[in-house]
């Protein structure tokens, strides 16, 4: 399906591939699968509890094509730093801004950490990207940024993906247009340089038939090393010759993702430990409680927070489904009460456990207009209560893992049998 709308409402017109996509609502303590087609722009596409009961597919997608590397690094690049492959990528040393981990000394409170993430990571004529990265360095923030592989690849290039179960070139959402490809490689280095973690969204977000829910291991491990090469490879499959690498070396610090429409965790789980991943954030549904390993790796689910009397997944495209139902555009007249709405309840969920058990709070977001804009504005309006409140550390997901690696396993222990706003004498507690 295509239209010619463009990318963010500005540049070139180009096709648009829409994605058929759901979104997981929870009413009443159950979760439920609501279908949505959404129609933005950017390829934006929404999360959802994943309900296919489809075997595992068998076969394995082709490889992608190897590209031809560079014989020369960017002109605009100095060269004081290790240039890897073609030049798109390199190795300035290890990232700055980095969460100082700790131990959890007897009896001592944990911090209360905060995970903002974003799905797809495009920086097109919205300039979200820009807006929340300079935001997040504002308000002492680290961030994942999950970013989608194929935002690296310009439309007029969409061939050289090779999806699993799909034909080459094909994709739910929509290319790039150049310049947003430029504006996005800009955007990645500055996040990377503030500390923020550049994790993976994998590439042409399919869900329900023939999508992640469908894969086999191997499809999988297609796919991760095709979003990979798409990073590691931009400067061959662009032509570009202007813009400087990449500052980190991606294969090393790629450490999770998340799966569109979180489908597929299972076979994912599997190559994400070949992989030395360290966590995974595919899994939707779970109640804010401390975290624990799936399939050797951490497990950082979507979770349960309030919404009225009801509970729904800390998403944005959750507040959506619920106040606006399949429409990214519904009722101006009610755009100040859902966002008051929406802020009320991340703010409700970050208070349950500040005032409680202190287990991390994930929150997941897409760069997206819906609704005039309301769950971008609450989104900022959360950030800057929050983050810089006592003992709270808004980290990325990857500095999260490191500091769970760096406790004794048996206070985690502890930490996971607390309910989230039950509040233990902590001294005794952690004693």
């Amino acid at each position: 399906m295509t239209d010619d709308r463009r990318a963010g409402g500005g540049g070139r017109p180009r096709r648009v591939r829409i994605a058929q996509v759901a979104a997981a609502v929870v009413a009443a303590g159950a979760v439920t699968a609501l279908a949505v087609s959404l129609t933005t722009g950017g390829g934006s596409s929404s999360a959802q509890q994943s309900l296919s009961t489809a075997p595992p597919a068998t076969g394995s997608a082709p490889p992608p094509p190897s590209p031809s590397p560079s014989t020369s690094p960017s002109p605009s690049w100095d060269g004081k730093v290790k240039v890897l492959g073609d030049g798109s990528t390199s190795d300035t040393g290890p990232q700055p801004n980095q969460l100082k981990i700790e131990k959890l000394k007897p009896g001592e409170k944990p911090p209360q950490f905060v995970v903002f993430s974003w799905d797809g990571a495009l920086e097109n004529d919205d300039h979200l990207f820009s807006r929340f990265r300079k935001l997040a360095k504002e308000n002492n923030a680290g961030m994942t940024f999950f970013l989608t592989g194929i935002y690296l690849l310009p439309e007029e290039k969409h061939g050289l993906y090779r999806p699993p179960q799909h034909d080459p070139g094909n994709a739910a959402i929509s290319f790039p247009t150049d310049e947003h490809v430029k504006e996005t490689l800009e955007q990645l280095r500055l996040a990377w340089q503030d500390g923020n973690e550049i994790g993976t969204h994998f590439n042409g977000h399919f869900c329900g038939a023939k999508g992640g829910g469908d894969w086999s291991t191997d499809e999988w491990r297609s796919e991760i090393e095709q979003a990979v090469s798409f990073v590691t490879n931009w400067r061959t499959n662009t032509g570009f010759t202007q813009e400087a690498p990449l500052p980190f070396d991606f294969r090393k610090e790629l450490a999770g993702g998340r799966a569109p429409c979180l489908e597929g965790q299972k076979n994912l789980l599997t190559v994400a430990k070949e992989l030395g991943w360290r966590y995974d954030a595919s899994s939707p549904g779970e109640f804010q409680v401390w975290p624990s390993k799936a399939g050797g790796v951490w497990n950082f689910p979507l979770q349960l927070i309030p919404f009225g009397n009801k509970q729904v997944l800390s998403m944005d495209f959750n507040f959506l489904a619920n106040q606006s139902g399949d429409s990214t555009q519904g009722d101006p007249r009610k755009y100040t009460s859902w966002e008051k709405q929406t802020r009320e309840g991340y703010l409700d969920g970050f208070s349950r456990v500040y005032n409680g058990s202190r287990a991390p709070l994930f929150i997941g977001n897409h760069f997206e207009t819906w609704n005039g804009g309301i769950y971008m504005q609450a989104i900022e309006d959360v950030m800057k209560q929050v983050c810089k409140k006592q003992d709270v550390r808004c980290v990325s997901f990857k500095e999260l893992a490191d500091w769970l690696d760096a406790q004794d396993p048996k206070v985690l222990d502890q930490l996971r049998r607390l309910d989230p706003a039950q509040a233990p004498d902590w001294p005794t507690y952690l004693k």
